[in-house]
This record gives structure tokens, C-alpha cells and sequence, in this order.
């Protein structure tokens, strides 16, 4: 080992050498950067710096100095490809330069003793993004992205290409002083003074990126503290190293109970087992050497017949900090096989391998910079990069970026990223107030009278209010011509104000408004008074009804101080009973004359239903509700205003109450027989209000267990096994239906009515065409695979959640282990949508996406009436898939059922043979959605979840399936469907889920566009859809290949 400190080596001072912060070697070894107190990036040649003792050597030495910074540089690094090199100072600010060929059209600065440049490197960026000092930069392998890391806390990433700023993080909650990135280019990991290293994924952003784009890129993947809970906060960096396999991060400034160490993380289980003790100070850098080492040369003895070698292969590590020393190591040995103290006067700052992996240099605070090189066969003998490859294949590194394919690839590129911009322009412009209309809000969940749980196509769009009519008087006043003292014409301008009368005034407008035209109820404050109605300021009374009040106190009768006669009279009416009079506010009055009380009756159970004797025989038993006093439902499903306790049948919603509201009653006989049977009982009344006001009454013979109804029809299921249906005026449309045991589930969507009896059959009739879609099927399957899924233990029987319809009447069912199922009438089968292992394994369960996600609550805009129960794309999280996956999430994440499960997936992850385990279950998972809302109908959310699919398709690469989902998106769209007799079938087949496939196939296509390693396959179909020739302008582009 030999260590070369040349004299000129430095950031010379004034009085003393500045303070030398940071190095960095190119990838070629050709130049050494080094940053210093100075404000200076300086550029030294390594072959000078090797050649220091050769008195014959003229090349020059210092290649070039460069000073954009204005204060303290504290990291430098070029970047992977050697085309850029990246610089942080404590101005906030991290410059980007690049090499000009072109010579240095300068020699020195006027007044300075610095050496006239050789190379010419000029800026080619000025990034801003930190507010505090940038403590060190980090530029990922394949030189994609730059991360840079300050005092402010934050990490932040720029594009590699264009250097646009594409994320910022802010998951440290102190000083961030290191950043290292793993080789396979799969994570990078940041350190700080929180006492904290965190791990964060990312995928390689395309050169095209931009922030919109990578929202779910750079996410957290772990969080490492352990070795770091007593680390001291003294030291200048944290830099740590990722070592040249990807197994490992060395972490400068751990400790081991009272003494500093190096900790060594393993990669996917992110465990910190290992510890380099031995520095009597903290370690503020660590760095491991590029290459892999053998301990012995490489023969023809070590290779297989592959030509693989067979020898373990080791890495080298170097540490140094504030006690002055450097220390090497390497995984065969538990000790330093090197240790050099007192190095440097202060504290040793940075450390860089070149990338030979035989030399080392370092740079202290003392200003001194110095190389370390090692003789052949002192570390190792160094490995080929195919080894480096070999060891980084098992994480997934070796993808290459794509070229661009052509002009025609371009022009859909281009086209690709302006329907992003267009949507991003949208969104702005709404949330800036420039939409004519304005979009309903709907709540996660159910806004008003929107339907929860509807899919098919969207209504119309809401039409915003009509344009006010221009006053003639503005155009008047705007040509309005006045004459001067001077006698000369000039046009008089004209003030617009709220005073003016031309602009509309804040304060209240007086309007006639028509009675009849304001039946919808506002919150809002007035803007409009209304004088078709007289308006009195005080009440009857005047004011000094309005101070003290007009209600007379109760009738009090003398000696009755505890009101014994009165509680006596009002229970006697109670019952029955006809009272004398009655005290009221108003004083004792007749009977007649008091209004009839709100019926307030709270919730009672009466008896247990009579059981059909199929329930001893029968595979399925679900449980059969009581017969209650008192079952509500409101024709919109929104709560009723006066169900205090009172049930609200089983297909009830959590609408807030609407007093306009149409409700069904169904009220049993709570009384004893009137024939002294026990079996006559009074029939049980149904009666149909709205406002208190009876709409019409019908009485049925059995007691009643559920009702349900909409716009369409009231139905009611009795405990004999019958059902009945009406319609909204009260009218019996059908005959009494029966099935084979009690209904324990009915609900209804459109004209669609569903029925679940006791024994698991499930009943779907169609009520408009008199039909059904297919014959009664059993609930057993699915009760089946439930029970056998809980495992060989005694466990609790798994049950239904829920089951509903859809707009298309299909089944929907959620199962209390977290599954969910819909039945396939075409063919014939129970599909699962929903599953746990979704849960777990993919990344995108609860997904953010804008066009699912970002709900803003609706309470303060007008309810949006939604015609034949289907849901618009604004309310898509309502839908049914999204339902089925927060019942999962709140039956197994939620109650902590998936606990083993989450450990499984996550030792998978980081196992040995499953590296793309967790991309191909998010894929599978996306493929999961897109069947499901085909096979459910689902118009909206079928869209929705191919562009998803596509998306990550286009970011995975997978050209297989990419091709696959374009034919079969293509279908036969081609062909002229006017001619022949099939002209019906042509259409159905040009149809995608109530879509045209060539629009999906066009929103597709360009989403594809702009991954330039798939543009063979997308580019011939945007030649067929004529993407690539739609222009918006008629400007050229401008291409630059």
C-alpha cells in the first residue's frame, strides 16, 4: 500500500489550505473532483496525481476550477454515464455541469494565481429546491435520476435528463446528511440525524418524466433505527455505501452499546446483525469498493463448465471519520486487514474508489487530499464486471432504457405526453375556477340520493346555469362620445362597479319567484328576496311576543302538583282510550282538534320467525330475522326523518334524512289475538307516506321480516317464504311470489329485485320484463371455500357482510373473511373479485389514483339525482369493485386477520427466486379489476382500470402481454359492419363494455407511446389510427435524434 499526498494537491488559502469537504472519481478514472470552504469544484487529472514523483511528467495537473457556488461546496459527484457532474453548497443550490469540447474561451481570472483551465466545463443547471444547506447528492447507476439530501430535511429527486424536479420527500424529521443507491438500481437509501436510515423503492423514470407522472414513484419501503438510537449528532455526514452485490449498506455513525461502529444491513430483510467495531470516534463515511474480490487469482481451476467461476467472491469496505484513521475491511475476515491512524490533522470527510477498486482517495478538513493505492493481490484480485452483473441479476438489474424508434415514434410520444398535459390542464383549471360547469362532489360512500353500490354507464352531464343576457346599456356606454373645452371628441370610459348597476351586486336581488318553483330546500345563504308573499318582521304579537313568546302554559289543576290526571289522560288516549280534552301548549282542548303525534315508536322485537322445516335438511342455514314491530324504507334509502330506533330494513343506506322522502311502513300486530288464538293475529298494515300524509295502505296476511323499494316498486318479503311487489301508487303488479324458506336478504337496483332465503338460494327477477336472468342458485360454493379457508382449527363460521345488485342485476356478495363474489349469468359460476391475497401482495389495494381517489365531500352542493341507479364517473369509488376491496381491507387488514399472511408475502419478497414476486401480483391484480368490471358490467370503472393496467404494462416492459391486450382490443373494428346480415352482431362486437374499441384502443396506444422501448410494437397501430398524423398545429416539430 502506498499513499501519494502530492504538495499541490490542495485548495490553497490565503493563510492556511480550505477546508476540503468532498471527492469523487469519474467513471472513467481519468479525473478526481474535489470540493472545498473555497467555493471552488476543482478537476485534477489522476495520472498526474499517480505520476507525482516523475520530474519528466508536463502534462497539465489541475484540468479546471470552477466557481458558480457562493459558500462552502460540500459534495460532488459525477454521474454514472460520465456525462454530468452534480455539486451542493450551503447557498441551497446544486449545479449540474457538462464538459464542452469546445476549448476554455477564457485563460485565468484577472488578479488570481489559479492555472488557466484545460477543460472546459460550464453549467448546464442551477436546481432549486432546498431551503437549507445540500449536504450530498446521489446519482442512481443507470444516471436516471439525481437525489439530493440537506439540512431542510428533505430529499429531492430530479430527472437525470432534463433535471426537472420530480419529487420531493419529506419523511426525516431532522438533518439528512447521506444518500447511497443500490446498484440493481432498485432502491436508495438516505441517512440523518433523526437516528434513522430510510429505504426508499423507485422504478427508473423514462427521459420524458415529469412530477405527474412518478406521484407513486420513490415510495418508503422500511425504516431502519436500531443501530442508531444513542448515534451521536456531532458529525458533519452520515455517508453511507451500498456495496457492489447489492447485499449490503454500510451505515457510518451506528454505535454498539457505548463504542461507535459500522453497521451492515442486509438487503430485504433490512437487518443490522453485523457490526465493524473498532474507530474510538463516530464514522461519518463509509464507502465500499466497486469491484468484487477473489482470494486467490482466478484459474481455469475455478470455472464450472459454463465458464462460471466457482470461488466465493468477497467485497471491500473503507470507513474513516472523526478519529483521524482509516480502516479496510472485507467479509472474510472479522477484523481490519488495514488500519492507518492519524492520517490528517481533523477529522477525514470523504472517501472515493476508483473504479480500478485498488485505489482510494481521501480528503480530510485538515485541506489535505491524498490516494491510497494497493498493490495487486493486497485486497484480492479483482473480479470481472460480469460477476458485479451476475451477483445484481437476482434483484432484477440489467434493464436497459429504450431508443426512440423513429420520427413516427416520436410524433406518438409527443402526442402521448399532450393528453397527459391536457388532463393536468383540466384539473388545474377546475380547481382554479375556469370550468364553465361545475363537476358534482361526491363523497366516498353515497351523496344524498346517489346510489352506493351501481355501475353501468354515466347519466348525462349536469348542465351549469344559462349565461345572463348582456345589457344593451354596457355597449351604449362604451361609445359614448363627449366633447371637450377644446372641442375635441372623446369617447367617455365607463366605471363598472357594484354601484354602477351594470355589475351584479353582493347584496340580496328582489325577484318575484313562483311558489311552485322552489320545491328543493337550500342551506345556502339568500341571495334573492322573494316578494310574492307578504313579509311580516315580527311575529303575532309583536315584539313582545318576540321577547317573551305567545304559548300559554298547561292547564293546572288544583291540588295535582305532580300532574297524577294528567299522565293518567294522556296514558288512557295512549291505549285507546277517548280522553275529555287534552293539555296541550294551547291550553285543554278537545281531542278532534289535537294533532295526531308523530309516531315515535322505538324498535321492538316481537317473537322469533316460524323456521320452514327446509331448514333441518338443508346444506345452507343463514339466520332468519325477527319479526319486528315497526320496518321503515325510504324510497331513496336515506334515513328517515322520525326512525328514532326504528329499523330501517336490511337494505337501508346512511343518507342523511329527507323530510321529502317517500317511506313504506310495514307495522306487525304487537297486540294480543282478537279470536283468542294465538295464531289470529291482526294483518300487518303497510302504509306509504310522505310528509305525513298517507300516499296509500294495503294489508297483508303474515308478518313481515324485510322491505325494500326504489322509484320502480315496494317490496315486501312476509316469514311465510312469499313476497310481495307494488307499484309506487300502490298497485299489485304480481301475484304473492314464493320460494323455499323465510327471506333473510332482499334488495333491490333499477327494476332488478333480489331475494336470499334461509337455505342460500338466490332469487334475481327482472320485475320490467317479468323475467329472470338465470335460474335459482345456492350460496354454497361460496360458503364452502369461506369455511375451508379458516384452516384445520375450530374457528368461527364465516358469514355474508352484504349481498346487493348492481345496475345489471348481477349478485354481489361480501363474505366476513374478506372475500367477495359476484355470479356470472352467462356462465354460470361464482366469480371472486375480491381476496385477501389482494390485499397483501399488491400495490395498488386502496390506490390513490385521481380518478378514483381525491373525493371531496358534497355537503354543501346540491344533491345529483342519478337516473336508473347507475353511477357517473365522478362517484367511480362508489362503485362495486372499490366496495368489495374496503370490505377486505376492514375484515382482514383492519381486525388484524391477515397477520400471517403480510409475514408470508414478506419473506417472499425478499427471498431468493421470488424477486419479481410483488410486480406480478400488482399486475395479476390489475387483470383481476379489468375482468371483474366486464364480467359486473361496469362501464365506467372498466376504463378506468385498463388505462391502470396499461400503464403498468408500458412501465414493466411486459411486451407479451402489451401485444396481447392491443389485438384483442382491435378486434374487428375494421371491418364495414353496414354490409351483410349481421349487422346487429358488428355492433355488439365493435363494443367494449359500453366503449368503442377503437377509443379505448386509441387511449391505450398513446399511453404507450411514450416508453420508447415498446414503440415497435405501438407505433404500427398509431399508424392505423392515425395518431401519429394528428397534429394540433401546423407547425413542424422539431426532432432531434
Amino acid at each position: 500500500m502506498h499513499i501519494v499526498k502530492p504538495l499541490w494537491l490542495t485548495h490553497p488559502g490565503e493563510l492556511k489550505d480550505f477546508e476540503v469537504y468532498s471527492c469523487h472519481v469519474s467513471p472513467d478514472g481519468s479525473r478526481l473532483v474535489t470540493a472545498a470552504g473555497d467555493g471552488h469544484v476543482r478537476i485534477w487529472s489522476t495520472e498526474a496525481i499517480f505520476k507525482s514523483q516523475d520530474p519528466d511528467y508536463t502534462k497539465p495537473k489541475q484540468l479546471a476550477a470552477i466557481s458558480h457556488h457562493s459558500g462552502t461546496i460540500h459534495t460532488v459527484r459525477f454521474s454514472g454515464n460520465n456525462k454530468y457532474l452534480a455539486s451542493g453548497a450551503d447557498d441551497k443550490i446544486v449545479c449540474v455541469y457538462v464538459l464542452d469540447p469546445n476549448p476554455p474561451t477564457h485563460v485565468s481570472t484577472f488578479g488570481s494565481n489559479e492555472p488557466p483551465p484545460v477543460e472546459n466545463w460550464r453549467v448546464l443547471r442551477r436546481l432549486i429546491g432546498h431551503d437549507n444547506d445540500v449536504q450530498d447528492l446521489g446519482w442512481s447507476y443507470d444516471s436516471s435520476i439525481l437525489v439530493s439530501v440537506g439540512l431542510d430535511s428533505k430529499v429531492v429527486v430530479w430527472s437525470g435528463h432534463t433535471f426537472e424536479k420530480l419529487k420531493t420527500v419529506s419523511n426525516h424529521q431532522s438533518h439528512v446528511k447521506g444518500i447511497t443507491f443500490d446498484p440493481a438500481n432498485k432502491y436508495f437509501a438516505t441517512a440523518s440525524d433523526d437516528r434513522t436510515i430510510k429505504v426508499f423503492r423507485f422504478s427508473s423514470p423514462p427521459p420524458n418524466a415529469t412530477a405527474q407522472d412518478q406521484v407513486n414513484n420513490f415510495m418508503l419501503e422500511t425504516t431502519i433505527a436500531a443501530p442508531f438510537i444513542l448515534s451521536p449528532l456531532t458529525t458533519y455526514f452520515r455517508r453511507c455505501s451500498w456495496s457492489p452485490d447489492g447485499n449490503h449498506i454500510a451505515a457510518a455513525n451506528a454505535v454498539n452499546g457505548p463504542v461507535s461502529s459500522v453497521a451492515i444491513i442486509s438487503r430485504g430483510t433490512w437487518d443490522s446483525d453485523i457490526n465493524l467495531i473498532g474507530h474510538e470516534g463516530p464514522v461519518e463515511v463509509c464507502a465500499f469498493s466497486p469491484r468484487m474480490f477473489y482470494k486467490e487469482p482466478l484459474t481455469q481451476e475455478h470455472l464450472d463448465s459454463n465458464g462460471n467461476p466457482t470461488m466465493p467472491s468477497v467485497t471491500v469496505v473503507a470507513c474513516a471519520g472523526q478519529d483521524k484513521t482509516l480502516s479496510i475491511w472485507n467479509t472474510s475476515f472479522a477484523r481490519p486487514f488495514t488500519i492507518t491512524q492519524e492520517l490528517a490533522a481533523k477529522s477525514i470527510s470523504d472517501l472515493a474508489w476508483a473504479p480500478n477498486g485498488e485505489t482510494l482517495f481521501i480528503t480530510s478538513l485538515d485541506g489535505s487530499i491524498m490516494a491510497v493505492v494497493f498493490e495487486t493481490g493486497e485486497l484480492g484480485y479483482p473480479a470481472s464486471m460480469q460477476e458485479n452483473e451476475r451477483s445484481l441479476s437476482k434483484f432484477g438489474a440489467g434493464r436497459r432504457a429504450g431508443v426512440v424508434e423513429g420520427t413516427d415514434a416520436l410524433l406518438l410520444e409527443e402526442n402521448s405526453k399532450a393528453g397527459e398535459l391536457k388532463g393536468v390542464q383540466g384539473r388545474m383549471g377546475a380547481l382554479m375556477g375556469d370550468s364553465g360547469t361545475q363537476a358534482a362532489l361526491i363523497t366516498n360512500g353515497a351523496n344524498g340520493s346517489t346510489p352506493l353500490l351501481t355501475n353501468g354507464s354515466g347519466p348525462a352531464p349536469v348542465q351549469g346555469p344559462p349565461e345572463p343576457a348582456v345589457d344593451n346599456r354596457v355597449d351604449k356606454l362604451k361609445q359614448r362620445v363627449t366633447m371637450t373645452k377644446d372641442g375635441k371628441k372623446r369617447i367617455q370610459p365607463m366605471l363598472v362597479s357594484a354601484s354602477s348597476g351594470l355589475a351584479e351586486s353582493s347584496l340580496p336581488q328582489t325577484h318575484l319567484i313562483a311558489a311552485a318553483t322552489t320545491g328543493v330546500r337550500s342551506d345556502n345563504p339568500h341571495n334573492i328576496l322573494d316578494l310574492s308573499k307578504p313579509f311580516d318582521g315580527f311575529p303575532k304579537g309583536g315584539l313582545v311576543s318576540l321577547l317573551v313568546g305567545n304559548k300559554r302554559k298547561f292547564a293546572e289543576i288544583e291540588g295535582d302538583e305532580e300532574r297524577q290526571v294528567e299522565r293518567r289522560l294522556t296514558g288512557a288516549a295512549r291505549n285507546g282510550g277517548a280522553a275529555i280534552v287534552l293539555n296541550s301548549a294551547e291550553g285543554l282542548i278537545p281531542p278532534a282538534i289535537a294533532s295526531r303525534p308523530v309516531d315515535n315508536e322505538p324498535l321492538r322485537v316481537l317473537r322469533p320467525a316460524i323456521l320452514s322445516p327446509a331448514l333441518s335438511v338443508s346444506q345452507v342455514r343463514l339466520a332468519v330475522p325477527k319479526v319486528r314491530s315497526v320496518i321503515i324504507r325510504t324510497v331513496d334509502g336515506s334515513q328517515p326523518p322520525h326512525a328514532n330506533g326504528v329499523d330501517v330494513g336490511p337494505g337501508g343506506r346512511t343518507e342523511p334524512a329527507n323530510e321529502d322522502a317517500v317511506m313504506l311502513e310495514a307495522r306487525n300486530a304487537a297486540g294480543p289475538s282478537r279470536t283468542g288464538r294465538p295464531q289470529d293475529n291482526d294483518p300487518t298494515r303497510m302504509n306509504c307516506t310522505k310528509r305525513n300524509q298517507s300516499l296509500w295502505q294495503d294489508y297483508l296476511p303474515k308478518a313481515v321480516l324485510l322491505v325494500t323499494g326504489n322509484a320502480n316498486f315496494w317490496a315486501a318479503a312476509c316469514e311465510d317464504g312469499s313476497i310481495y311487489v307494488w307499484t309506487p301508487a300502490g298497485r299489485r303488479i304480481l301475484n304473492a311470489l314464493v320460494v323455499e324458506a323465510q327471506p333473510v336478504i332482499m334488495d333491490c337496483r333499477g327494476w332488478w329485485l333480489l331475494c336470499i332465503s334461509a337455505v342460500g338460494m338466490c332469487h334475481v327477477w327482472n320485475l320490467n320484463t317479468m323475467s329472470s336472468p338465470h335460474p335459482p342458485i345456492s350460496l354454497a360454493p361460496v360458503l364452502d371455500i369461506a369455511a375451508h379457508s379458516q384452516g384445520p382449527h375450530l374457528t368461527r363460521s364465516p358469514g355474508i357482510i352484504f349481498a346487493r345488485l348492481n345496475s345489471e342485476g348481477r349478485i354481489i356478495v361480501a363474505m366476513s373473511n374478506g372475500d367477495g363474489y359476484t355470479y356470472s349469468p352467462t356462465m354460470y359460476v361464482w366469480l371472486r373479485i375480491s381476496e385477501p391475497w389482494w390485499a397483501v401482495g399488491s400495490q395498488y389495494w386502496n390506490t390513490t389514483d385521481s380518478s378514483v381517489g381525491n373525493l371531496k365531500s358534497s355537503s354543501d352542493q346540491a344533491k345529483v339525482t342519478e337516473d336508473d341507479d347507475e353511477v357517473s364517473p365522478e362517484n367511480i369509488s362508489a362503485g362495486i369493485i372499490p366496495l368489495l376491496e374496503r370490505n377486505t381491507t376492514n375484515h382482514t387488514l383492519v381486525q388484524g386477520r391477515a397477520y400471517y399472511l403480510q409475514r408470508l408475502i414478506k419473506a417472499l419478497i425478499s427471498a431468493e427466486g421470488f424477486e419479481s414476486f410483488e410486480a406480478s401480483v400488482s399486475v395479476a391484480h390489475l387483470e383481476n379489476r379489468v375482468a371483474a368490471a366486464m364480467a359486473l358490467g361496469a362501464r365506467e370503472e372498466y376504463r378506468i382500470y385498463l388505462f391502470m393496467y396499461a400503464k403498468r404494462l408500458g412501465a414493466e416492459g411486459l411486451k407479451g402481454k402489451i401485444e396481447e391486450l392491443l389485438r384483442s382490443l382491435l378486434g374487428d373494428f375494421l371491418v364495414d359492419i353496414s354490409e351483410g346480415p349481421d349487422k346487429e352482431d358488428g355492433e355488439k362486437g365493435e363494443l367494449i363494455c359500453g366503449w368503442k374499441r377503437e377509443e379505448l384502443l386509441k387511449e391505450v396506444v398513446l399511453i404507450l407511446g411514450k416508453h420508447r422501448d415498446l414503440q415497435r410494437i405501438t407505433v404500427p397501430y398509431a399508424r392505423l389510427l392515425n395518431i401519429v398524423h394528428e397534429r394540433p398545429d401546423d407547425q413542424s416539430m422539431i426532432t432531434d435524434i
